[in-house]
């Protein structure tokens, strides 16, 4: 459920309804199916699944962390990718890590600061958000800034505090959060039944072969350790003599 053959599927049966659209698009319309991505970990699985989305001639909406350890967005690698998948079509957002924040008015102006910053970096104009792990406040905020959208705003997503299977909602939500699909998987009849849908999906679970749980999580250690290896060879020298040890350490513990 997690290949990349999986997705085009997926991505088939959004582009069957005619209703494919961004959120700044979405305004106001009766119908629309809109596909988002939070990015968690790491830029070259989004960048990946982006291509994947372009072969089929299919753009979406891509959030990528400011203050996530997992990656540097501001790199100069990283912001190479993200500046080809916005040159591709798709749309690049900010998501924005709570970090602790309680404060709503804070967390205004820390999501404004953020899209500011990104802005100046990237050299476009960042005007659209999502939260990452939204607090059930944030969620009843439905915080709204001039200019900018919020990809929980109640145009996209309907909150509620408890979610039964006969609460009634105006947007059909679905998301594949920690490898599991909550709120439905996006087949044709959960894509197609509901005049309002949203998607998220993050991109690491993804994978040409789509790994179970255990094993993408293997597969993605496995890349970012490869990836600081030759980070660490491009700015050292005296490292190359160590280099192929490492990676052959790298692969201890791996399942084809």
């Amino acid at each position: 459920m997690f290949s990349y053959e999986d997705y085009k599927e997926i991505v088939r049966i959004i582009q069957s309804t005619g209703r494919q659209m961004g959120y700044r698009e979405a305004i106001g319309k009766d119908r629309f199916v809109i596909m988002r991505h939070d990015v968690e970990y790491s830029v070259d699985r989004a960048y990946a699944l982006a291509k994947v989305e372009s072969s089929l001639d299919f753009t979406s909406t891509w959030f990528f962390q400011w203050t996530n350890n997992s990656y540097n967005i501001l790199s100069r690698r990283n912001q190479d990718l993200i500046r080809d998948m916005h040159e591709r079509g798709h749309v690049i957002g900010l998501h924005y890590a709570l970090n602790g924040l309680t404060d709503m008015q804070e967390v205004r102006r820390q999501i404004q600061k953020e899209i500011d910053i990104l802005s100046e970096m990237f050299g476009f104009p960042i005007t659209q958000f999502s939260v990452h792990r939204p607090s059930a406040d944030v969620l009843r905020e439905n915080i709204k800034l001039p200019g900018i959208l919020n990809a929980y705003q109640d145009e996209f997503f309907t909150f509620a505090e408890r979610v039964e299977p006969d609460t009634p909602l105006r947007v059909k939500y679905m998301s594949d959060a920690n490898h599991i699909w909550r709120y439905g998987y996006p087949d044709r009849d959960n894509i197609t039944g509901y005049d309002r849908v949203q998607i998220l999906t993050h991109p690491f679970a993804w994978s040409k072969k789509g790994y179970d749980n255990r094993d993408n999580y293997a597969s993605l250690i496995q890349e970012k350790y490869r990836e600081m290896i030759e980070s660490i060879n491009n700015e050292c020298k005296d490292f190359c003599e160590y280099k192929d040890e490492f990676l052959t350490a790298s692969l201890i513990g791996t399942r084809e």
